[in-house]
């Protein structure tokens, strides 16, 4: 832990990291309290960042869950657990999931469907189908939309 870093010392590093990409609340609060920085102080700080627009809760849900689904391909349970962890607000995570349309979203499950399919080496069409799903539950997808998709993608 660093110490003796002043207030004003911490308010220009956290622009600068809050200014590099969005954050969580809990990822600023964190990072001021490894400055060394008292209770006070921090929500003085957090509270300045709001009012400037340097901070903004909605902003980040909605940057977190575009950015994991289109980069990692990530389901809407997997993005929800990833905000929750960060001290995401519940109004905040559905604002940040609305980023998602529902057309792509099945697409997305389709496409790594498809891709898992054309690698897997399973002979067995029930042993294939449960692994794929397996691989896009944990992907965070909703294993009701995951077996629906499977029984299109591979019919009995």
């Amino acid at each position: 832990m660093k110490k003796g870093i002043t207030p004003e010392e911490a308010r220009q590093k956290i622009l600068r990291y809050c200014a590099y990409q969005e954050r969580s609340h809990q990822e600023v609060k964190n990072k001021l309290y490894e400055y060394g920085l008292f209770t006070n102080d921090v929500n003085e700080l957090i509270a300045y960042l709001i009012t400037e627009g340097f901070l903004n809760e909605e902003r980040f849900a909605r940057m977190f869950a575009g950015g994991k689904f289109r980069m990692k391909s990530w389901g809407r349970l997997k993005i929800t657990r990833a905000l929750e962890a960060k001290g995401v607000s519940k109004n905040c995570i559905r604002l940040g999931l609305s980023e998602i349309s529902d057309e792509g979203y099945s697409e997305a499950l389709i496409r790594i469907l498809e891709k898992k399919n054309d690698q897997a080496l399973e002979e067995n069409l029930f042993v294939r189908r449960d692994r794929l799903a397996r691989y896009a539950i944990q992907k965070g997808y909703e294993p009701d939309l995951v077996w629906g998709a499977l029984k299109q993608l591979l019919p009995d």
